[in-house]
């Protein structure tokens, strides 16, 4: 059996949105209580996976290798917070490209589940978008909704059904929940887990997704990794 995995949307989930992209290291700004919520995530057997689509590569906005080191720097701030991240996995592709990768498509996440041998029916994806629910739900995993970055624009009749959070703190106290359902003897409780039946909003009030974000330290571009 393969193992079980949090994928995480990058822009909206991790760090701020950009309407413009985030271009340069200088531009990416984590969210709120991301580090904290990572380090305890990191404390799970779950694998962590960011999954990005960074169509600014294909716009000409930054080159595959700017968007790599940034990356790169984004998993160095994580890890030196305590926190683990697993595998990046980022289509540089345009909308009018029509690839396999970019989300709602699900080929990124079945691209990441053969490499780190992860079985996509027992693994989530967090996402700020209705991309992020529809690729979640065409890979068979299941999708949780943040009202950071376009969570709140983004709720319509097809994220129904779809737990909505206010933040990543929020998804990953729900995540671990299931984690210990799942654990636990005896019939599973109601809830939008793997293999149950979706609930609606849970989490903290919806409030409090509106805090201010906070500026990443300064990194080394060194070599990148995936």
């Amino acid at each position: 059996m393969g193992k079980a995995a949090v994928f995480l949307d990058r822009d909206g989930v991790i760090n701020e949105n950009r309407p413009d992209y985030v271009k340069t290291w200088g531009e990416f700004v984590f969210l709120p209580g991301v580090m904290e919520s990572l380090r305890r995530l990191a404390q799970s057997d779950l694998l962590i996976v960011v999954i990005t689509n960074q169509s600014a590569i294909g716009r000409g906005l930054v080159s595959l290798e700017e968007a790599k080191a940034i990356n790169h720097c984004m998993v160095e701030e994580i890890e030196w917070a305590g926190g683990r991240v697993d595998g990046v996995f980022m289509c540089p592709h345009r909308p009018d490209e029509g690839c396999d990768c970019r989300k709602p498509r699900p080929g990124l996440l079945r691209q990441a589940a053969e490499k780190l041998d992860v079985d996509l029916k027992r693994s989530f994806l967090v996402g700020d978008a209705l991309s992020d629910v529809e690729a979640a739900r065409a890979a068979g995993c299941q999708p949780i909704l943040v009202l950071t970055g376009r969570g709140r624009e983004q709720l319509t009749q097809q994220t129904q059904g779809c737990p909505v959070v206010p933040d990543l703190a929020a998804a990953v106290e729900h995540i671990l929940r299931c984690q210990v359902q799942a654990a636990a003897p005896g019939p599973l409780s109601p809830g939008a887990c793997p293999g149950q039946q979706p609930g609606a909003h849970t989490g903290r009030a919806a409030s409090e997704a509106s805090r201010p974000a906070m500026r990443a330290g300064d990194a080394s571009l060194a070599d990148t990794r995936r």
